[in-house]
């Protein structure tokens, strides 16, 4: 905290704590507010139980109310096992994105009750609060994943590669989950209470989840969708989780545009994350030092 010393003469002087510098040092205070907002998931079940909720709800809608309606190109029309393999790519990666909401509204609920000020008094990394926020979160999407995975496989889906294909294809989706999560720290920093870090969270994520190739062929949208849809950071670890699980079905061209990321969706996805958390970490960390309540 900010202390007040005065000399024998009198004079006061004003000290406040600097950061404490060093990668190491920063890890460290990263770890302690990681667990610190860990402490407060496990006490706050809800939070999670509800966030489980959404997901599940998801598999079950478009497995079996779209399911036998939508083709999978190189499978046989209204083929719902191979609709059900094409589609759970995309819900895992639609659930790590949709944390962003979490993660922002997590941040301006700290905002508004003070904790970020308080935060900010104390000698410690300047990244730390993020960072330790965004991990918290990537630990609570990992156990999502894990209980999704488990419904996928009740209701039929399979995966087709190694083990090491299938938790690299996971791995990519938290890596573009903790991606997104910059993007909800910077939002959650920039508005003023946790309910406009809720929609501003989710508002822009519909567009980019659905103009994708998350749950439809790309094949059946206007030309002008098909090149947006195939450039989409989402569609890029989409396409790169489907094709570690080896739910390629069909097989053929990967690309209806003849797009990069879908020729390379692994390396595009591994890009697209990179630059984002490079990006957004950036704006967050200087947007924290700067934000009022």
């Amino acid at each position: 905290m900010t202390t007040v010393t005065r000399t024998a003469g009198g004079d006061a002087h004003i000290r406040t704590p600097q950061p404490r510098g060093g990668i190491g040092r920063s890890i460290r205070d990263s770890l302690v507010v990681a667990k610190r907002n860990l402490i407060r998931m496990i006490r706050i079940p809800e939070v999670v139980i509800f966030g489980l909720i959404q997901p599940i709800m998801f598999v079950v809608l478009f497995t079996y109310v779209f399911g036998g309606s939508i083709n999978v190109p190189g499978a046989p029309a209204g083929d719902a096992q191979a609709y059900r393999e094409f589609l759970m790519a995309g819900i895992f990666a639609q659930t790590v994105t949709f944390a962003t909401a979490g993660a922002g509204a997590g941040i301006a609920d700290d905002m508004h009750k003070g904790l970020i000020d308080r935060f900010r008094s104390l000698p410690m990394s300047r990244g730390a609060v993020l960072t330790g926020r965004t991990l918290a979160d990537l630990v609570q999407t990992a156990l999502t994943l894990v209980v999704l995975a488990v419904v996928a496989l009740l209701i039929g889906w399979r995966t087709h590669e190694n083990i090491a294909g299938v938790l690299a294809g996971f791995a990519l989706l938290l890596l573009l989950g903790y991606a997104f999560s910059w993007i909800g720290a910077l939002i959650g920093l920039s508005v003023r209470t946790p309910e406009a870090a809720t929609s501003g969270g989710l508002i822009w994520l519909f567009p980019l989840t659905f103009i994708s190739n998350a749950f439809v062929p790309v094949d059946g949208m206007p030309a002008f969708l098909q090149h947006v849809a195939e450039w989409n950071p989402f569609s890029a670890t989409v396409a790169a989780a489907r094709e570690l699980f080896g739910n390629t079905i069909g097989g053929g061209p990967k690309s209806v545009t003849g797009a990069w990321p879908m020729e390379h969706p692994v390396l595009a996805s591994v890009i697209w994350s990179v630059l984002i958390i490079a990006f957004f970490r950036t704006l967050a960390v200087r947007k924290y030092r700067s934000a009022t309540a």
